[in-house]
């Protein structure tokens, strides 16, 4: 395994996308609470970037029981984007948001964008 030297890699800021859904009986309802999560991530290349967004996404997934008594399951839906990173960004920059969208993991293949339109993936087939 060879080792990778901090200014042979490059910074990405990936933006997941999570949703809370609650079941309440048998129902979780199509209006879903979102967050959107921007995560920095030091890699050799895009595609390294994109499989260790993939990761944290995944890892972030957690299920627990609100004040009613419904599970809530926190689920990772994919990623909406991947940048490449540049002077432009501080290293101590964070972003997100959150807020309300309609089915968004039966949506996932209209919402999130096929993974050669991610911003960091599509530049680096340029070169």
């Amino acid at each position: 395994m060879t080792t990778v030297s901090k200014q042979e890699t490059g910074r990405y800021a990936a933006k997941l996308l999570f949703q809370f859904r609650v079941m309440v009986g048998n129902d979780s309802g199509k209006r879903r609470l979102c967050e959107e999560r921007i995560v920095v991530i030091d890699a050799v290349s895009a595609r390294v970037a994109l499989a260790e967004a993939k990761r944290i996404g995944k890892k972030a997934r957690h299920k627990y029981r609100n004040t009613d008594g419904n599970d809530v399951y926190f689920e990772f839906v994919g990623i909406l984007d991947l940048m490449h990173l540049g002077v432009e960004c501080e290293p101590n920059e964070v972003w997100y948001d959150i807020k309300e969208m309609l089915t968004p993991m039966e949506r996932a293949g209209k919402i999130l964008p096929r993974e050669e339109d991610l911003s960091a993936i599509r530049n680096s087939m340029k070169f």
